[in-house]
């Protein structure tokens, strides 16, 4: 159905206006004025003429057939429209009037019955509230941005129009073309989703760039970017998220997530690139655009100066790129090349005085490397630099590779026109080396993201997901929210985590008489629904080893409760089996209101909210996603052992997150929970999971 808006027989402009200043003109004219092939009809009840068009009264009055239809009149006539539209057969409609669901609960009324109406006659609707759309190879431009983009092979979506206009504006600048140019508006109908779909099976489009502020349906999001990443580059600008995780929240991973946590999740899941600002969006773009995938990671750096070497060095370093080792046989080959001064290694300086054909001997041997997957050139201005004539050199090169080439000139007036013979050839071509390596590593990620296969879902059959929704049930029928350790204990257990022996206390003397049963020595802790920081409470004691001990314990954590927190309900003390050894780490779950169950993994204990070392990933995952999760975090490399200590069991934590997903994904009561510790023993040994709390509803 998006073809009647990509590539219409036929266009009818709602709205179409004499007066050059109204938006109905400027839409007339850019589809007359840009090579656009098919009929245009002006509407407009008090024209016979615009732009020497011949003007209809309305959409139903043309004799014609009409593919698409460019709504411009006053938001109170739309829906009139849009019916006679309807009834004249129309496809496809881009509204471009504002007033809607932007402008607050009349509008948001009036869009809900624009909708109505479109479905009823099996109308697509873009927008309200957009610039429009065009697509730069048949010339159509159906909005009315003051300019039409150069033809290519980049695809942009956006949700805001205004940023469509400007990045419109500094893409000409940059001699940077488009396939496909679309506001996205309200999104009432159309969507990224419509978007990423269409666009991913577009013959003219080689990289997907979209800028969007949010999602209506996470679930859908992430089935239809998964598949698009596999097909075709996605690379997105997500705005607008420092605010929105902004919430109460009753567990560590509630307070730890939030929107910005779910869409970087996400974005790691499905393999879209994220682009943290504009101009890294498009940075991300001229590489794909412009260049073939690398097969590996390896980047070889030519430079002229040193300094720019070295910068282009640490920021690969600091990547998912690697510096390429060249083999003997290219450093041979660059010491018969070169002069004795150059640097022959990685990155390779042709020193400052080289020449065109210097820059072209190094190029060719980093290339012709078996170890090399792409090369980054770099050129500063000196006095014997040739600019024109190493573009030239470079163009010629690539043209001859199968591997990326990319390019950084620094400088201004000197290298200006051989960048410009770079860009007008359509070569990568950067102001800076940070900048050029970004683009390799876009590349490299895409590549290995391209390479996963989808994930494996893992369905444990030891679980018992009767009994632990019994528990759940139970709570609900008691109006209970917070669900306290011994019913999250059995929650867990249920799903086939190893829990320590375990006994509620109501009293000292029942505390004493648990701990003989589980064996001393013994954990003591505040049991109540209300306490989730159970330390800040003074509502831990470890290492209880006799009745005595116990018995003190028992007082006095409940004493420092009652005191503390005067209104909690307070249960007694569980008295635990004291599990010794091991890394504490914390797993958790909260529920993101676009993609559902946010899985949370990181160092667990009291540290947690400090640290913020933490990794997340939404529900359900495979084996694959798990083990990312882990290693993710900053302080992996303490759970693989340091100075050497034995490994913690790894295959555990990933057993145990596996876990974790299955039952959050059984049981969509669950809105928020942490398993804080689970104590990871030594490779082999398992992992214990000494405290959890759930949140219902």
């Amino acid at each position: 159905m998006l073809e009647k808006f990509f590539n219409p027989k036929s266009v009818a402009v709602v709205g179409a206006a004499r007066d050059p200043k109204k938006v109905g003109h400027s839409i007339l004219k850019n589809l007359r004025d840009n090579g656009y092939k098919g009929r245009l009809y002006p509407v407009n009840p008090k024209a016979k003429s615009i732009l020497g068009l011949k003007t209809y009264p309305s959409v139903s009055s043309i004799k014609e057939g009409v593919d698409l239809a460019v709504i411009t009149v006053p938001r109170n006539f739309v829906i009139d429209v849009m019916k006679d539209c309807g009834k004249k057969g129309v496809a496809a409609a881009i509204v471009i009037t504002a007033g809607f669901k932007e402008n607050g609960q009349e509008g948001l009324i009036l869009e809900q019955q624009l909708l109505e109406v479109a479905a009823g006659y099996g109308i697509r609707v873009l927008g309200p509230n957009c610039l429009g759309m065009i697509n730069a190879h048949t010339g159509l431009n159906a909005s009315f941005a003051p300019s039409m983009p150069h033809k290519g092979n980049i695809a942009f979506f956006s949700q805001s129009g205004a940023l469509c206009t400007a990045i419109l504006d500094w893409s000409l600048s940059r001699g940077i073309g488009f396939s496909k140019f679309v506001s996205l508006g309200n999104k009432s109908d159309i969507s990224e989703l419509d978007m990423m779909e269409y666009l991913s099976g577009d013959p003219a489009t080689k990289v997907i760039l979209g800028y969007i502020e949010g999602v209506s349906s996470g679930r859908e999001f992430i089935k239809k970017a998964w598949a698009t990443v596999h097909k075709t580059p996605l690379i997105i600008t997500k705005a607008g998220g420092t605010q929105s995780g902004a919430r109460a929240a009753s567990s560590h991973t509630g307070s730890l997530a939030g929107s910005e946590r779910a869409f970087e999740a996400v974005f790691k899941q499905t393999g879209i690139l994220r682009a943290d600002t504009i101009e890294e969006l498009f940075s991300f773009a001229l590489a794909f655009s412009r260049n073939p995938l690398p097969t590996g990671p390896n980047l070889a750096v030519i430079t002229n100066a040193g300094g720019p070497g070295i910068i282009a060095a640490d920021a690969c370093e600091r990547s998912q790129a690697r510096m390429a080792e060249l083999q003997a046989a290219t450093i041979t080959r660059l010491r018969k090349s070169l002069p004795p001064t150059a640097g022959f290694f990685n990155p390779i300086d042709v020193i400052g005085d080289a020449r065109a054909d210097r820059y072209a001997a190094a190029l060719e041997a980093a290339l012709e490397d078996p170890g090399v997957d792409g090369a980054l050139v770099l050129l500063t201005p000196q006095a014997t630099t040739e600019p024109e004539a190493t573009a030239k050199a470079i163009i010629d090169i690539r043209g001859r590779t199968e591997k990326p080439v990319l390019v950084s000139y620094l400088g201004g007036d000197m290298i200006k026109k051989g960048a410009d013979l770079l860009n007008k050839k359509q070569v990568a071509i950067y102001g800076y080396p940070e900048e050029g390596v970004k683009g390799f590593e876009a590349l490299v990620r895409y590549n290995k993201s391209k390479m996963k296969a989808g994930p494996n879902i893992v369905q444990f059959k030891d679980v018992n997901t009767s009994k632990a929704r019994a528990v759940i049930d139970k709570a609900r029928s008691e109006g209970k929210k917070e669900l306290g350790e011994k019913e999250a204990r059995e929650i867990i257990a249920a799903y086939g985590f190893r829990v320590p022996k375990n006994v509620l206390a109501a009293t000292s003397s029942e505390a004493v008489k648990a701990a003989r049963g589980i064996g001393y020595p013994v954990v003591m802790k505040i049991a109540s629904p209300h306490i989730l920081h159970k330390t800040d409470v003074g509502g831990v004691k470890v290492g209880m080893k006799n009745d005595k001990e116990v018995e003190s314990a028992f007082l006095e954590i409940t004493s420092n409760a009652k005191r503390l927190m005067p209104n909690a309900m307070v249960w007694g003390c569980m008295v635990q089996e004291m599990v010794t050894g091991g890394r504490e780490v914390i797993l958790g779950m909260s529920h993101d209101p676009s993609f559902g169950p946010l899985l949370m993994f990181g160092m667990g204990g009291i540290y947690v909210e400090a640290l913020k070392d933490v990794s997340f990933r939404v529900a359900p995952i495979g084996k694959e996603e798990a083990h990312e999760m882990i290693e993710e975090i900053k302080t992996y490399p303490i759970l693989k052992g340091l100075r050497g200590e034995k490994s913690s069991d790894i295959d555990a934590i990933e057993d145990s997150l596996l876990r974790l997903s299955q039952l959050v994904t059984d049981l969509p009561e669950v809105l928020e929970m942490d398993i804080n510790p689970l104590l990871v023993l030594q490779e082999g040994q398992g992992s214990v999971a000494i405290d959890a709390r759930f949140t219902i509803i």
